[in-house]
């Protein structure tokens, strides 16, 4: 059943720069000469190693178990041999902690049972087993996501994909809408959950129709940047206001994304970990976009040449434009939470310096949680940071780049909001 939205204000209309790979079905890879597997995957501690180097591994084997409570078992993606245990390039300047595996010539699975009509016990069990996170970006491990402090009776699957450029959620909707749906019952089974809804962007009607037929009711998304934020997604489907401070649970809500909904059904059904999942590689800097189904552990180097390589491009990009990182070079590689990969050329970014603020107000008058992003800016380069959180309201901030992408004056104001939230945690 169709469901009519609620409208948020503020945010802004971007262009999509979709249509390279939005009706492209999902390619898989093959031919990998080597997967390298962060440790660290999710939002908590990394995960810890219980393999060694030589040692053979079946493809879906533990190979890092969660190190606390807040953190997520880590997979073999592929079938082979531990070559290495120790830091590597992250693509982005710094190391981290990597086990990497050679494939070998047969691969054999290390899969869990199935289950069969699982409790909601035994779906959480399963979920934390198979190390899902949650895969729209965030990382949040899943079965801690789903143990909220209080209870909630709606479920969202949040299928919006409002970032520009990437389409690994609608490819996925498209393909494989039966596996969403049944994963959404196990984790509106998990939570207690009465009331599941998907959200989905207006630019998408094929998904819209397709699960209008479903019995989950569908809230056609008018299109609009940060749509798919968790606090402006759970007002315009429920009408609900998640409280200063608080979680999305306190609204009586859990949002999940699709492709963690399929990763769950995959877990429950088939005893399958997360260890791959779809990749957009596009931009004008890459000969042929594609949507690439990638083990996890899978270099961008190896993604770039299954696109035929990279052209003119002068900038790369982790995730979407607006909220991704920028990387060095291509020595980073695929996680449970990677959506894209963007090779982007000197018409589709922007190199030009800085210049000072002019007070103009677009970033306040644009921020879709009311903050004052040229406040947080002010202090942080004055290294003020309990003033950045007085007059920015920095720790509200949803980092969905807004700011940024408005200012006229080019001011670097989400690295400043990155900062300063940092800065303020390491104190805390």
């Amino acid at each position: 059943m169709i469901k009519k939205p609620r409208a948020f204000f503020r945010g802004i209309r971007i262009a999509g720069h979709k249509s390279p790979t939005d009706r492209m079905p999902a390619e898989r890879l093959s031919a990998i000469p080597e997967v390298i597997i962060p440790l660290a995957q999710s939002i908590g501690a990394p995960a810890k190693p219980v393999v060694e180097v030589g040692q053979a591994v079946r493809r879906g084997q533990c190979i890092a178990e969660a190190a606390g409570i807040v953190s997520a078992n880590v997979h073999a993606s592929i079938a082979g041999t531990v070559a290495a245990i120790g830091p590597r390039p992250d693509g982005r300047g710094g190391q981290t902690d990597c086990i990497v595996i050679t494939p070998a010539d047969v691969q054999e699975e290390a899969f869990l049972p199935s289950l069969s009509e699982p409790s909601a016990e035994e779906i959480l069990a399963r979920i934390a087993a198979c190390g899902i996170v949650g895969m729209g970006g965030a990382g949040f491990p899943t079965h801690v996501k789903l143990a909220p402090p209080v209870p909630v009776d709606t479920l969202i699957l949040n299928g919006s994909e409002c970032e520009p450029y990437l389409t690994c959620d609608d490819v996925l909707m498209q393909a494989r809408k039966n596996e969403v749906l049944r994963g959404a019952k196990y984790l509106a089974k998990a939570l207690n959950a009465s009331n599941i809804l998907i959200a989905i962007e207006q630019n998408k009607p094929d998904d819209i129709a397709a699960f209008a037929d479903s019995d989950i009711d569908v809230v056609p998304l008018k299109k609009q940047y940060p749509m798919g934020a968790e606090k402006q997604l759970i007002y315009c489907c429920t009408g609900r206001k998640v409280p200063l401070g608080k979680l999305p649970a306190h609204a009586g809500v859990i949002v999940q994304n699709v492709a963690t909904a399929v990763a769950v059904c995959e877990a429950v059904e088939q005893g399958k970990p997360l260890i791959e999942r779809i990749v957009t590689v596009t931009g004008g800097g890459i000969r042929q976009p594609k949507n690439l189904i990638c083990p996890v552990g899978t270099p961008l180097s190896v993604l770039a040449e299954a696109c035929g390589g990279e052209q003119d491009a002068v900038k790369l990009v982790e995730g979407g434009p607006m909220t991704g990182c920028a990387l060095t070079g291509t020595e980073a590689v695929v996680t449970k939470t990677t959506g894209g990969f963007l090779f982007l050329t000197a018409q589709e970014t922007n190199t030009d310096e800085a210049t000072p603020c002019i007070n103009c107000g677009r970033c306040a008058d644009a921020c879709p949680m009311k903050l004052m992003p040229m406040q947080t800016e002010f202090y942080t380069n004055a290294k003020e940071y309990e003033n950045a959180e007085k007059y920015g309201g920095v720790l509200a901030c949803i980092e969905c780049g807004v700011c940024s992408y408005v200012c006229p004056a080019r001011r670097p104001l989400a690295q400043a909001i990155k900062t300063a939230k940092a800065e303020l945690r390491r104190k805390s």
